[in-house]
């Protein structure tokens, strides 16, 4: 288990705060969960957990750090019995990360059992909670997740099924949802589709996940991506789909494709790899860099743009940056000598490679400049001549509300800053980002239409296309309470 304790080694990257995982129908769901999760484990690497039904009660396990230091032990994994399970690694970007707020959450109810795990944010939480609370609720943490046990258990509707839709009627967000009541496997996305949700079969069972590589793992078939509002049941009777909303335009995150899932993963329909490479690609004709002699990625997450933008603008793509896979959120206590090493406990300069060149150096972003900046002097301490900055996704002008962990506005470069002055910050000889419609483009679209944009790009435009209920009435638009946001 990880020390939370200590302080994270610097990291300069938006950070996505859940990953879901569910099946029913085979007999081991808790240990194909794991493996599920362990595929996930780059949507949060705070805390994670199973929770499995056997047909008469719930066995649930959940732990602070990393799959493999909860669900190591074939002993745990046994005392999760049952052929339906659901999972979640966890990135708090809402409540504190201490135990009482690791998903799945659990709480016996007038119908039964019930266990959700939620990847997302919901907009409205802190009212719906000041209503359940002021109602006579009682809440065991601080996370938004439970706001929605919270109404199901408040319903007055016959049904589990109609307990839950009530339930999601009440919220606002974005979010992709897996739940178990009455040893049914419920899944469901937010009516503007803005988190991934997909549909996989294994033999006669079915399989919900984040992200297709979670199926890769356990050999499960894609089959589709859930639609945006939509709510799939899973029970013996096999699966059932209906609209569990009015029809709405689909607003699906657009830095999935830059950043956020895994590179071999497909999401709405379109490979996470060739979308970075088109991306990379793009870039190359947007920005073009006539003194390079060689593209440098970023590592990891830089690779495919820089893949990319080497083969379109015909330069040789290498190494020059090499990455510690061994480093993970905490190293040893850290010193004041610990704190100024920063970057290279996870990055080192590759001389044989850099120096002496002119170096197209490609990212997927730059949120507060501080990992740039010292990347930067690390290549010019290794010998670069020139360093020319290429970012594989436009400003991040503006915080994320729908499950991003970003910071706020006061604290984005690109917001307080032009392109030509975060160029001297970071130190590069050249600066350029990929524009909006640039980046529409390498997804296969035309450009950005204003008026109906395809995806939430709303840290590049300001634009949110969900309410922000919770937020109203804030110039930095921070959560009305700490404990929820």
């Amino acid at each position: 288990m990880q020390d939370l304790s200590q302080t994270a080694i610097p990291d300069d990257h938006f950070h996505e705060e859940c990953g879901v995982f569910g099946v029913r129908g085979a007999h081991d769901a808790a240990a194909l969960t794991a493996l599920g999760l362990h595929a996930l484990q780059h949507r949060g690497q705070e805390a994670c957990g199973i929770a499995a039904y056997d047909g008469t009660g719930f066995s649930i396990h959940r732990g602070l750090g990393l799959v493999s230091d909860n669900f190591g032990s074939r002993e745990i994994i046994d005392s999760l019995k049952g052929d339906c399970a659901i999972g979640h690694n966890r990135y708090a970007t809402c409540g504190a990360t201490i135990l009482r707020n690791v998903q799945p959450i659990f709480a016996d109810l007038s119908f039964g059992g019930f266990a959700v795990a939620h990847n997302g944010n919901l907009t409205n939480a802190y009212k719906l909670r000041k209503e359940l609370v002021e109602g006579g609720a009682i809440f065991q943490s601080t996370s938004d997740t439970e706001v929605i046990v919270h109404l199901v258990a408040r319903s007055t509707k016959k049904t589990v099924l109609e307990r839950f839709k009530e339930a999601l009627h009440a919220i606002e967000g974005a979010y992709s949802l897996v739940a178990i009541a009455e040893g049914k496997l419920m899944g469901v996305r937010d009516p503007s589709g803005v988190r991934p949700l997909c549909l996989g079969r294994l033999g006669d069972a079915y399989v919900l996940a984040s992200e297709t590589c979670a199926f890769d793992i356990i050999g499960a078939e894609y089959v589709r991506d859930i639609e945006p509002g939509e709510l799939v049941v899973i029970d013996e009777k096999g699966l059932q789909t209906q609209k569990a909303f009015e029809k709405s335009q689909s607003r699906f995150c657009i830095f999935e494709y830059v950043y956020f899932a895994r590179p071999d993963s497909h999401v709405e329909g379109r490979s996470v790899y060739a979308a970075r490479k088109n991306i990379g690609a793009e870039l190359a004709t947007e920005a073009p860099c006539p003194s390079a002699e060689i593209v440098v990625p970023v590592p990891d997450s830089g690779v495919p743009s820089a893949i990319g933008y080497a083969q379109a603008a015909n330069l040789p793509f290498d190494l020059g940056i090499i990455r510690n896979h061994y480093v993970g959120r905490t190293f040893i206590e850290p010193t004041d000598q610990i704190r100024h090493l920063g970057v290279k406990l996870k990055h080192n300069a590759n001389p044989d490679v850099i120096k002496g060149k002119s170096i197209v150096l490609v990212d997927d972003s730059i949120v507060r400049g501080t990992t740039s900046k010292k990347i930067v002097e690390m290549l010019r301490q290794a010998g670069a001549r020139e360093v020319h900055m290429r970012i594989s996704s436009p400003p991040t002008m503006h915080p994320c509300f729908y499950g991003i962990d970003t910071p706020r506005s006061d604290e984005l470069l690109a917001n307080k800053m032009s392109v030509e002055e975060i160029k001297k910050f970071i130190g590069v000889d050249s600066l350029a980002y990929i524009s909006l419609d640039g980046l529409y483009r390498a997804l296969g679209k035309t450009k950005r239409d204003g008026k109906a944009p395809q995806f939430c790009d709303a840290c590049f435009s300001g634009e949110y296309p969900i309410a922000l209920t919770d937020f109203e009435g804030r110039e930095d638009r921070t959560r009305k309470v700490s404990a929820l946001g």
